[in-house]
């Protein structure tokens, strides 16, 4: 059946605070574990009041320590914060402590504001995300088999051969992701304008490698699950209000559900809303499997990546219980 996956940002919920946050990650991942889920990722982003997901890499080694099987990685690293080697050597040794289980996801921008840009001492000009494919290359080069006229290398890191994944809201990563011949994953769980022309210029541009003799796309979405609609749809505007922060440039918080959205928003904030969470996926079991299956068959999507923050956590495990149910219902898939 088609793979699934989890997309945490290890949201901080309002009332909560960062170590619950991160306690509950550890959860979800081991249950996660349990249910089937292929991957477990985590973002990075930084000066988030509402996120908990700011060191990555220590993350995922958190998250990777306190499971067995669940393969675990970035989704993603937003490589124009980072010097390459850096990176190499963090997911180098994520890798030779977990072989076999760590993905390295990289994304083009910075994942936060200018001046926390700064303050992580990288500047973001237009070079730097000119700079992002040959950075991309130097990186693969320290994972890959060390070769004699190397002068620096990553250690541990060289001969890891993390699987490199390229992220993407726009045809940009698309591109780059054919051209390398990565697998490529798209971020439709908040910017779907262009995901069908994204997948479509990836699929159609794909140079095979090494690796990958066949494109591999990953579609991230939003599911809410819960036993009826209608409660589905309450815990959904958690999310909502999220995204109605984003369109404010008002970040917090994960807030606390409401019975009614329209109190909160206006109708040009609804439909900003609705565009950036149209490819959701919201409702009870049979209105999630539908929803997924739908999904599946418009992208041609080899896999999902889910996204699905609740206030309430023991929410957030039945919904990912569900969602995993589903999903073996869902589609057949035949991956490369």
């Amino acid at each position: 059946m088609i793979a699934v996956s989890v997309l945490d940002l290890a949201p901080i919920a309002e009332g909560s605070d960062a170590a619950t946050a991160l306690r509950h990650a550890l959860d979800l991942a081991q249950h996660a574990e349990r249910w089937g889920y292929r991957r477990y990722w985590l973002a990075e982003h930084h000066n988030m009041a509402g996120l908990a997901c700011s060191a990555t890499a220590v993350l995922v080694g958190h998250i990777a320590g306190g499971t067995s099987t669940i393969r675990v990685g970035s989704g993603g690293v937003m490589l124009p914060n980072h010097a390459p080697l850096v990176v190499a050597e963090q997911f180098g040794t994520l890798a030779t402590l977990y072989p076999g289980r760590i993905d390295l996801g990289l994304g083009r921008a910075p994942g936060t504001d200018q001046a926390t840009a700064r303050a992580l001492r990288r500047h973001q000009h237009s070079s730097d995300e000119d700079s992002f494919p040959q950075d991309v290359m130097e990186l693969q080069r320290y994972l890959g088999e060390p070769d004699a006229s190397q002068s620096v290398r990553a250690i541990p890191g060289a001969g890891t051969h993390v699987p490199i994944w390229l992220l993407g809201s726009s045809l940009y990563g698309a591109q780059l992701a054919a051209y390398m011949g990565r697998p490529f994953a798209f971020a439709s769980h908040f910017a779907p304008d262009m995901l069908l022309q994204a997948l479509d210029i990836y699929r159609s541009t794909f140079r095979p490698s090494a690796s990958y003799p066949q494109p591999y796309a990953m579609v991230g979405t939003n599911v809410i699950a819960a036993d009826t609609d209608a409660e589905a749809q309450k815990l959904f505007t958690s999310i909502q209000q999220r995204f109605l922060g984003m369109v404010r440039n008002q970040r917090g918080p994960l807030p606390p559900p409401v019975d009614n959205m329209d109190a909160l928003w206006s109708p040009a904030e609804r439909r900003q809303v609705e565009r950036m969470l149209s490819v959701a996926v919201v409702g009870s079991p049979a209105t999630v499997r539908d929803g997924l299956r739908a999904l599946v068959e418009r992208t041609g999507a080899d896999e999902l990546i889910i996204a699905g923050a609740t206030h309430d956590h023991a929410a957030r495990l039945r919904s990912y219980e569900l969602i995993a149910q589903c999903a073996a219902d869902a589609v057949p898939a035949v991956r490369p």
